[in-house]
């Protein structure tokens, strides 16, 4: 019986002996080895695995920075043009400044503006609401209002209103890591250039039905009729499919196409108070 235990015994060691020394064979034939550089971009990197610049996190994009000889193209959103030129100076590499982004919401469609035509009594998620129905209003491309943005934000730049139940941005914590505008299923959130003292010029809405329609199912709709692409002095505006977009690259915020909006769709956000302009009189215009 001693002699069956004892060979068991001496069998398992072997075969424990073997496998190490093949799995010995096998790690020094396949081993990966990490340019120490990595774990130095990584430590530059703000740690926050958002996924904005579209990699996976801080360590996959520490390895393309490494690993690529042009990272023009690479850029972290939450560390910005500081963090990036440090890792570029770090590498020997050279990386252009990227301008700074912040999401905006382009939905004004608040409770005054577009009236709820039923009540949604389901999950508080935009992403299940979005599958059941068109909404809770009579437009079918707004908000819907359930937070799915805010949930996802790691930075607590967004909440939603409750006196309007649409979503707000606080452009000073606003990342521009991107993933609201992910979370949001009816494409209402957008990242645009932040410009000097967050000023911000945008058309608020994204509903593509024909002007009757959208403005009978939100008053603060555009409606297409091309008022502010035909009076923009940059030809930053363009109309497609019954919608006007600005393109902040090209927008020099100089606001004439604000008042050339016939339903208030295009909102101008933190500019001074516009004068009132004087109104003259008749007798005054017959008497100069």
């Amino acid at each position: 019986m001693y002699s069956i235990i004892a060979y068991s015994f001496i069998s398992m060691a072997g075969i424990g002996g073997l496998l190490a020394i093949v799995l010995y064979i096998v790690s020094q034939k396949f081993k990966v080895i990490e340019d120490p550089m990595i774990d130095e971009v990584v430590a530059i990197l703000p740690q926050a695995n958002c996924g904005g610049c579209g990699f996976a996190g801080c360590r996959a994009l520490s390895e393309a920075c490494v690993s690529r000889d042009d990272i023009s193209q690479l850029y972290c959103p939450v560390g910005g043009n500081s963090v990036m030129a440090e890792i570029a100076e770090l590498l020997g590499k050279t990386i252009p400044e990227k301008d700074p982004m912040v999401a905006v919401i382009r939905c004004n469609g608040h409770h005054s503006n577009r009236p709820r035509t039923n009540q949604y009594d389901g999950a508080a998620s935009c992403k299940i609401k979005n599958t059941l129905y068109t909404g809770d209003t009579g437009c079918a491309h707004g908000c819907l209002g359930e937070g799915d943005c805010v949930k996802v934000c790691n930075f607590g730049a967004i909440s939603i209103n409750p006196e309007t139940s649409l979503p707000v941005v606080d452009d000073n914590a606003c990342a521009a890591c991107g993933a609201c505008v992910k979370a949001c299923p009816r494409n209402v959130i957008e990242l645009r250039k932040k410009s000097a003292k967050d000023r911000k010029i945008y058309v608020s809405c994204v509903n593509r039905e024909k002007g009757t329609v959208a403005r009978k199912s939100c008053t603060v709709a555009c409606i297409g009729c091309g008022k502010c692409a035909k009076n923009c002095p940059h030809e930053a505006i363009s109309i497609e499919n019954n919608l006007a977009y600005i393109d902040s690259e090209k927008c020099k915020l100089c606001r004439k196409c604000v008042g050339e909006c016939p339903t208030g769709a295009i909102l101008e956000i933190n500019f001074p108070v516009r004068k009132a302009t004087p109104v003259t009189s008749e007798n005054e215009v017959l008497a100069s």
